[in-house]
């Protein structure tokens, strides 16, 4: 490449910036609004329930108070939790009995669902907290052992800066439709499939 055909394209780039940071000014100059945001991570790939966990360890860095109730999941060996457990910030209730694949009794999965929304409920309930994390709610509202409604009902009346963070599968449309940020996670490949086990520090 000749040195006139570098500075040409070293040019065209300076004003692409140029524009692109234009209209990046203008977004953020008329993002005005601050208030506790609804975010919901959905989708049938890997990383809805990591992607939360990040989002935790940022608020705490920014001393944030954070709650965390895990729906549907009943194991407490995993790496998340072992680590957030020693946050003095964090409170963390693990509210399942396992996948639904594995307990196959819909009464008990619900009767642990609406434990785990009753401490749910304590969460939104206090400003104090301003990060609430509801792991695999969204598996709970699928199966509908929770009326999504209420759901809804009370994540609005949550205080006016508390964010809340949903996870798991097959997102209501309700929900997605009452969020402010939706992430719909897709798969292109996962190790299990390969045969692969789930591996310590990655998968849990």
């Amino acid at each position: 490449m000749t040195d006139q055909n570098s500075s040409d394209r070293d040019s065209r780039h300076k004003n692409r910036m140029e524009r692109k940071k234009a209209v990046v000014d203008a977004a953020i100059a008329a993002a005005t609004d601050t208030r506790g945001l609804l975010l919901v991570n959905t989708g049938n790939g890997k990383g809805k329930s990591s992607a939360a966990f990040g989002v935790l360890a940022r608020a705490l860095g920014h001393g944030m108070q954070a709650g965390v109730v895990q729906f549907v999941k009943g194991r407490s060996d995993t790496g998340e939790e072992a680590f957030f457990r020693r946050q003095p910030e964090v409170s963390w209730h693990v509210m399942g009995d396992g996948f639904t694949w594995d307990t196959q009794d819909r009464s008990a999965d619900m009767a642990s669902a609406r434990a785990g929304w009753e401490q749910a409920r304590a969460f939104l309930r206090d400003p104090a907290i301003g990060l609430v994390v509801l792991d695999e709610l969204n598996i709970v509202l699928k199966y509908a052992y929770l009326d999504v409604q209420e759901v809804i009902a009370d994540l609005q009346a949550r205080p006016p800066l508390q964010h809340v963070i949903i996870t798991g599968r097959g997102a209501p449309e309700a929900l997605v439709e009452a969020a402010d940020t939706v992430t719909d996670m897709g798969m292109v490949k996962h190790a299990f499939k390969a045969g692969i086990a789930a591996q310590p520090g990655v998968e849990f």
